[in-house]
């Protein structure tokens, strides 16, 4: 099978880092805290190109709206997208800078020219004394570089040599995930989307089992950024029990991925046994007895498991604590990657438990704080933050609905912890875009809900698809008389 190859680099943890610098909800201290890992970083692994990126005066995404030249004022320059993912805001307001250093930029550059040079060389004798393995281990080692100091064209470009001479399946597969850490590195989701297919289409031509579930979770990845999350959800959920990926994010931030694709995209029994009952996701979120049970392996992941013990009510009583890992038990440190740090998963674990037992204020409460701790603080949900939220509202309002004909407007609000007025203007927006079958009658104070048999939607559809194709003919219909007109 063979270890992982091209896994060190880059570290994704470093763009979160330039995430956090222009997040306008992210505290100070985050930010400081950020700016000096990043800072520190570029120092250690000289990373030039990187540095001149992000913080160079005229050409730095850093500075889109900041210091210029008098022939090229930065204000005029419009980020690129992938530099629009990159950030938090295409136009940031920075309250922590990444200073410009003219002098430490080319200390660094000069450290980068010397370091090429000596691969340029081992490349060269491998070539005149050794065989085509060391010159690909060369050639390695040289796209290794560049995707270490942050140079994105040429690291991609180095990669795709190596990947043009090697004919072991394996490295192959290696460098094209490579490749796509490099895309989610810069936010570039074309380059991801693109590589992801190529993966893919290499792992099926016979990749061995490591790499097929390593490709998993950079797939679940991957759809998730592109609001994808019924696609993502599965094999995000998949890959906890097998997770090998810490290149890609740490396992505690994999969890919270998993959680959120399944909540907002799952039916009830598939929440139910995959989210609710899932052993590895117990071992995170749940309470003593159930983190227990689940690492012991007592705990049933099958569809209605323990729904004689499902209590009422959110997991109020749940304390901050750590990811576990099951895939890392009974390995040193040495052997993982990255060290997790605390997360408090409260406000997770109350979200996913209040949402199934039909606690709605609760539900309403957690999704607030999941948006505080997750959504507005990771770089891969933030810009679905409001989508995300708007969907789970959408989500609870449809769970409660399809349990009754009439409905108080008022017992709604109640259950829900909110105005009448604020119900009110959020269904209606629901109800007009047909995502909920139901009218408010705002005189008798009560919602109603519309069950249509499916032969009146069926009726509906065709209508409603055949008024659009007559639209469409109409339209194509006058462009080919204009063109006639002009021909004559």
């Amino acid at each position: 099978m063979g270890d992982p190859q091209f896994a060190k680099y880059p570290n994704l943890q470093l763009s979160q880092h330039v995430f956090q610098l222009t997040n306008p909800s992210s505290p100070k201290a985050s930010k400081q805290a950020s700016l000096k890992s990043l800072q520190d970083a570029i120092r250690e692994h000289k990373m030039a190109p990187l540095y001149r990126h992000l913080a160079h005066p005229v050409e730095g995404i850093l500075n889109a709206t900041g210091e210029g030249t008098a022939s090229q004022p930065a204000g005029h320059r419009r980020p690129s997208s992938s530099a629009a993912t990159f950030l938090a805001t295409k136009n940031p307001t920075l309250e922590v800078n990444l200073p410009w250093d003219e002098k430490l930029y080319d200390e660094l550059k000069a450290d980068n020219e010397k370091e090429l040079e000596t691969i340029q060389k081992e490349e060269d004798e491998a070539a005149e004394k050794a065989g085509e393995t060391e010159v690909q281990t060369a050639r390695g080692k040289r796209a290794e570089y560049y995707t270490r100091i942050g140079d994105k064209e040429k690291a991609i470009a180095a990669y795709e040599a190596v990947f043009e001479k090697t004919g072991i399946l394996g490295t192959k597969i290696d460098i094209v995930l490579a490749i796509i850490r490099i895309g989610l590195f810069f936010g570039d989701k074309i380059l991801v989307k693109k590589t992801v297919e190529r993966a893919g289409t290499l792992v099926e031509s016979g990749g061995d089992w490591d790499r097929r579930n390593r490709l998993k979770a950079y797939q679940g990845l991957h759809l998730l950024t592109i609001r994808s999350h019924a696609q993502a959800a599965p094999l995000l959920l998949d890959s906890l029990s097998t997770f090998t990926s810490y290149e890609l994010c740490n396992y505690s931030a994999l969890v919270v991925y998993a959680v959120l694709a399944g909540a907002v995209s799952l039916k009830r029994v598939d929440f139910k046994s995959k989210v609710v009952d899932a052993p590895e996701i117990k071992a995170i979120l749940g309470d003593g007895d159930e983190k227990s049970s689940a690492l012991s392996g007592k705990t049933s992941a099958g569809a209605g498991a323990g729904d004689e013990e499902m209590q009422d009510g959110p997991a109020s009583s749940a304390i901050p604590h750590a990811a576990v890992n099951l895939t890392t038990i009974g390995q040193s440190e040495a052997e993982q990657q990255d060290a997790e740090a605390p997360v408090d998963f409260t406000g997770l674990a109350t979200l996913v438990s209040s949402l199934y037992n039909g606690n709605y204020k609760d539900f309403f409460g957690a999704l607030a704080s999941v948006e505080d701790a997750f959504l507005s603080q990771d770089r891969y949900l933030y810009e679905h933050k409001s989508w995300f939220v708007r969907e789970m509202r959408l989500r609870g309002y449809q769970q409660l609905l399809q349990s009754y004909r009439v409905v108080g407007l008022t017992s709604m609000a109640n259950d829900f912890g909110v105005t009448i007025d604020f119900l009110d203007r959020d269904l209606a927006k629901f109800i007009a875009a047909d995502r909920i079958p139901c009218t408010i009658d705002r005189v008798k104070g009560i919602i109603e809900t519309n069950r249509p048999d499916d032969k009146n939607k069926q009726y509906s559809d065709v209508v409603k698809q055949g008024d659009q194709l007559i639209t469409k003919l109409q339209k194509y219909g006058q462009a080919v008389r204009l063109r006639g007109s002009e021909r004559g």
